[in-house]
């Protein structure tokens, strides 16, 4: 403390505490910066102590990346909460595309739903979030029958998605590894768009079960087990690392697991 006291009275250039009759008493000097030191005090620690946070007074937009798949699954039912908890927050789902990785790590958007298999840029940080697997969707009258085989994509032509702008995927690996290669009808930049061109001609893609069933009734489509090696597809929140701490990231996450509990225990 003596040590502390000296310097300080070399940086103000006044003794600041001094000997009285009655003991050390305050100079002049530090008399007169009590009140600011106690404003500036109080300021160190707000920036310093954990506030309870209340996500309805933030009035913020949240960017989620997110395929239409996705979407159709999650985003609908995230919105609902978002309004019922914090109604002057706006969610706005975006596209993946190319730059998304850099567009994360800026802070342009907040999270990415995405697959467990993609590589994650440096800087970035993921949590699992939902199970979902691989299926195939034909049309309800397709000629292939009750079951799916792999050389019947050969025999049949595949309406493949292509979000990047890259047509091949692990299932050309794996067809590959077998001889087999597959014919194209279609090159579609969604999902959904996917489906519709199944659902009009004897082509075939192999897609999200959680997004399919959603749809199976209204295109009259059926859904097949896949002959893959591995169906697996876990989809899981990316985020900007050194953002880990924003609550209302935090909340946000934190709501999304809530969802996808609820949507594993309903199937």
């Amino acid at each position: 403390m003596s040590r502390a006291l000296a310097r300080l009275r070399g940086v103000l250039n006044d003794p600041l505490l001094v000997r009285g009759p009655k003991g050390f008493v305050l100079s002049p000097r530090a008399e007169a910066l009590r009140p600011a030191l106690a404003a500036l005090l109080e300021e160190i620690r707000g920036l310093i102590s954990t506030k309870d946070f209340d996500p309805g007074s933030e009035p913020r937009t949240l960017r989620i990346a997110m395929t239409d798949a996705h979407a159709s699954v999650i985003f609908a039912p995230l919105v609902r909460r978002v309004l019922v908890e914090a109604p002057s927050i706006t969610l706005e789902s975006v596209g993946i595309a190319q730059g998304l990785a850099d567009r994360v790590l800026t802070g342009e958007v907040d999270l990415v739903l995405g697959l467990a298999s993609t590589p994650l840029p440096r800087g970035a940080a993921s949590e699992p979030l939902l199970e979902d697997v691989l299926t195939v969707v034909v049309r309800r009258d397709h000629p292939c029958g009750q079951t799916w085989k792999l050389h019947d994509y050969e025999r049949y032509p595949s309406a493949v998605v292509s979000l990047l702008g890259d047509a091949t995927s692990d299932l050309d690996a794996e067809l590959a590894a077998e001889g087999i290669t597959r014919s194209i009808s279609a090159i579609v930049p969604s999902f959904a768009g996917a489906l519709d061109v199944v659902a009009a001609t004897d082509s075939v893609t192999t897609i999200s079960r959680a997004f399919a069933e959603r749809h199976v009734a209204a295109l009259g489509l059926k859904l097949l087990t896949a002959p893959l090696r591995n169906t697996a597809m876990p989809i899981v929140t990316i985020w900007a690392r050194y953002r880990s701490t924003d609550p209302l990231l935090g909340w946000l996450r934190a709501l999304l697991r809530e969802l996808a509990l609820t949507k594993g225990a309903s199937g």
